[in-house]
């Protein structure tokens, strides 16, 4: 059973990421402020659960948080200052849009970016200990794969629909065959060996 709050008093918002090991897209982050006898029974870590029993859950707790935000980090920027800073830097802007100030802020990993003078947890494995960095997870990851299927119309040739820019086989082979688009992030090794010609511009 995952936890409502990691202490007795104040508000908490809980904060996490999607997207840092893919080869395309942005990163996404959510914070989301729960209140604090929420509960539900399919609530858990996202990398649990179905794409259909997100979905379900991502219109309920965007229903019925206290505040919920997402954000999202561009290749672009993911390359100049690397994905552990956008992963921190999406956090922050989603941060940024509560409609409520937290008084602590619950992280899921081991490192962040202090945000502002706001007291935050650093907690391992937060997603599957806590409802709600279980719901950011869920709100980043189904932001993200929206943002996915999207961008798939213009470049259904990488199978996004499928992969949603993870580095799988079908979306490897793509990249041999097509090269990378504007989704791509350049600073990732976007194939595992070396490839003939000026394929990626470098």
């Amino acid at each position: 059973m995952l936890k409502s709050y990691l202490l007795k008093q104040g508000i908490e918002a809980g904060c996490d990421e999607a997207g840092r090991g893919c080869l395309a897209g942005p990163v996404y982050a959510a914070a989301v402020i729960l209140p604090r006898h929420f509960k539900h029974s399919l609530l858990n870590d996202s990398k649990q659960l179905t794409e259909k029993q997100r979905l379900t859950l991502k219109e309920v707790i965007e229903k019925e948080a206290m505040s919920w935000a997402v954000a999202k980090v561009l290749p672009k920027t993911i390359d100049k200052i690397n994905i552990l800073r956008a992963s921190f830097r999406a956090m922050h802007l989603a941060i940024d849009r509560l409609k409520i100030v937290p008084d602590r802020l619950l992280i899921d990993g081991n490192r962040f970016v202090p945000y502002k003078k706001l007291e935050y947890h650093t907690l391992i494995k937060g997603d599957a200990h806590y409802l709600s960095i279980a719901a950011a997870s869920i709100l980043a990851k189904t932001h993200r794969d929206a943002y996915m299927l999207r961008a798939h119309k213009n470049h259904p040739h990488y199978g996004w629909i499928r992969n949603k820019g993870y580095p799988t086989q079908e979306h490897r082979e793509a990249l041999q065959l097509h090269g990378p688009c504007e989704c791509h992030r350049r600073s990732f090794r976007l194939l595992p060996f070396p490839v003939q010609g000026d394929l990626f511009g470098s």
